[in-house]
C-alpha cells in the first residue's frame, strides 16, 4: 500500500455515496421480468431508452455509415488509422449545427471553439483543469449531480462550495444564496474560480430561468470569475418553460467579444439528448482561445473514436432525422413523466414541477420517522432492500433538506415502470396503516396511563376521606 500514490490512496472519488451504493445493490439483484421478477428495479440510472427505435431504424436506413462506407466504398482504413486529437471537421460541423437546433437556433455555434471529449465526465473535469488550480473553489447549486464529486475534485483538487437553494423558492438560484456560498468560500480560505450550473437541473429537471441565468452572468462578472454551463440535457425539455442557453442571454446582452464573453463555457453530450451514453461522446464549448487550445491538448486523454465520429457525422447531418427525433423524443419524455407523476400521485407522493430531464425530484418528507438526513437514509435503504426500487437519496445530491429523491423514468419499459409505481403504492400503504397503527396504539396506552392515574387520584382522595 505504502507504494501507491496519495491519489491511488485518496477517498475523495466519492464511490462511498449512497448514489453509487444503490448502484451496486441493484447490480447484485437486479429485476427481470422473466429471471428475476422479484429483483431490484433501476430508478437511480439517468438514461434515455424511449427512443431507441428512431436510432435503429436509422442505421438500418443508413448502411454505408453503419458500415464505413462512403459512396459505397469502404473508408475503414482511413477511420482506423492514427487520427489528431482536433477529431474530424464533419463531425465537429454537424455537432455545433445539432447543438444549435436544439436551441431552437436562436444561437449558433462555431466548431473550432469546440473540443471534443470522452462524455461530459471528461469535458467537465477538463475545464477544472483549465480553470482552476488545486485547492481553488467552485460554487455549485445544490442539489446537484452526485458524480461532480468524482468528476470536478478526484483527480483536479479542485473544492465544491454549495450554492444552497431550498424548495422554499422551487430550488431557485438567488442572489443571497449566491453571495452566502462566496462568502463561505472565502471564510475557508478558498479562491473561487467559478460558478458551474446545470441546465436544465440534474437532478430537479427543471430549466434555469432567464432571470436566474441573468444573476449568473451579472454575479460572475462582478466577481471576475469563470461560468460553466453544463447544457447536456437541453434536448429533453419537454413542455413550458421552454429551454434557454447562457449563450442567448450573453447575446442579448450584448457581451459578445467582452472579458465575460470568453469566461462563459459550455459542456455538451450525446448521452442524454440522443440516448447514446456508451458512445461516449462530450465537448467543451469555450470563447476563449486559451481555453480551447489548453482542452484541445488535454482531449489526448480521452478522445472519441473516429468510428463514432464518422457514424454520427452522418446521422447528424440528417436534418429531416434530426428534426424528427428532438420532437418525437420529447414527445416520448413528457408521456412518461406524466406516468411516474401520476403513478406517485396515486401513492399519496408529489414531486416538484418540473419540465425536462430524464427524472423527477420526488417529496417523501411525510414518510420520514424524523425530519432527520438519518431518517432519509433509513427511508432509502427500506425503498431498495425491502421494496426493490433503486432510487437516489437527496442527500447524495447535497440536498439541504432531508426527504427528497431522484427517481429515473426513461431507462425502463412501461411495464417496468408501471410495476415499480405499484411497489411502492404498496410500501406506501403499508407505511401509513403501520404509522397509524403505531398512533392508535399510543393514544390507546396514553389513555390508560391517564385513566390509572385518575382511578389512582380517585382512590386516594376516597382513602384521605375515611381517614379524615
Amino acid at each position: 500500500m505504502k507504494m501507491l500514490s496519495k491519489k491511488a490512496l485518496c477517498n475523495s472519488h466519492g464511490q462511498d455515496s449512497s448514489y453509487f451504493l444503490g448502484w451496486e445493490e441493484y447490480e447484485k439483484n437486479p429485476y427481470h421480468e422473466l429471471r428475476n421478477p422479484t429483483g431490484i428495479i433501476q430508478m437511480g440510472l439517468a438514461e434515455n431508452q424511449l427512443s431507441f427505435d428512431l436510432l435503429e431504424s436509422w442505421f438500418q436506413n443508413n448502411p454505408d455509415a453503419a458500415g464505413f462506407k462512403r459512396d459505397g466504398e469502404s473508408i475503414f482504413r482511413e477511420l482506423a488509422l492514427f487520427q489528431d486529437y482536433h477529431g474530424l471537421p464533419a463531425f465537429k460541423n454537424a455537432l455545433v449545427q445539432f447543438m444549435a437546433e436544439i436551441r431552437g437556433n436562436k444561437v449558433s455555434f462555431d466548431a473550432n471553439k469546440l473540443v471534443l471529449a470522452a462524455g461530459a465526465t471528461s469535458a467537465n473535469e477538463t475545464l477544472m483543469f483549465c480553470l482552476a488550480e488545486p485547492a481553488e473553489a467552485f460554487l455549485l447549486p445544490t442539489p446537484y449531480y452526485p458524480g461532480f464529486d468524482r468528476d470536478l475534485k478526484w483527480r483536479t483538487g479542485v473544492e465544491i462550495v454549495p450554492i444552497k437553494c431550498t424548495s422554499s423558492n422551487g430550488f431557485r438560484i438567488t442572489e443571497s444564496a449566491l453571495e452566502e456560498a462566496y462568502q463561505q468560500a472565502q471564510k475557508r480560505n478558498l479562491k473561487v474560480k467559478g460558478v458551474l450550473v446545470t441546465n436544465p437541473s440534474n437532478p430537479l429537471g427543471t430549466t434555469t430561468s432567464r432571470h436566474e441565468l441573468n444573476l449568473l452572468v451579472s454575479f460572475i462578472a462582478a466577481k471576475g470569475i469563470h461560468l460553466i454551463s453544463d447544457e447536456i440535457y437541453s434536448g429533453t425539455v419537454f413542455s413550458s418553460p421552454s429551454f434557454v442557453s447562457v449563450m442567448e442571454v450573453l447575446i442579448e446582452r450584448n457581451l459578445i467579444n467582452t472579458e465575460v464573453w470568453n469566461r462563459v463555457h459550455i459542456v455538451y453530450s450525446l448521452s442524454k439528448d440522443l440516448g447514446l451514453p456508451g458512445f461516449r461522446v462530450g465537448a467543451v464549448y469555450s470563447n476563449d482561445e486559451m481555453v480551447v487550445a489548453a482542452a484541445t491538448k488535454m482531449s489526448s486523454f480521452g478522445l472519441v473514436s473516429s468510428q463514432t465520429q464518422y457514424l454520427l457525422s452522418a446521422m447528424l447531418s440528417d436534418k429531416k432525422f434530426t428534426r424528427n427525433y428532438i420532437s418525437e423524443n420529447q414527445k416520448r419524455l413528457k408521456q412518461r413523466h406524466e406516468m411516474l407523476i401520476s403513478g406517485l400521485q396515486n401513492a399519496g407522493i408529489r414531486c416538484l414541477k418540473s419540465n425536462a430531464g430524464l427524472f423527477c425530484w420526488v417529496d417523501m418528507r411525510h414518510l420520514l420517522s424524523s425530519q432527520t438526513f438519518e431518517a432519509e437514509i433509513e427511508l432509502w435503504q427500506k425503498i431498495v432492500y425491502n421494496v426493490g426500487l433503486n432510487i437516489s437519496p437527496g442527500s447524495s445530491c447535497h440536498c439541504t433538506e432531508p426527504g427528497w429523491f431522484r427517481v429515473c423514468f426513461a431507462n425502463m419499459s412501461q411495464e417496468t415502470l408501471n410495476l415499480a409505481m405499484e411497489r411502492i403504492k404498496s410500501f406506501v400503504d403499508s407505511t401509513i396503516t403501520s404509522n397509524s397503527q403505531n398512533h392508535h396504539q399510543k393514544n390507546r396506552n396514553s389513555r390508560r396511563k391517564s385513566l390509572t392515574k385518575w382511578v389512582f387520584r380517585l382512590s386516594f382522595h376516597d382513602r384521605e376521606s375515611n381517614e379524615r
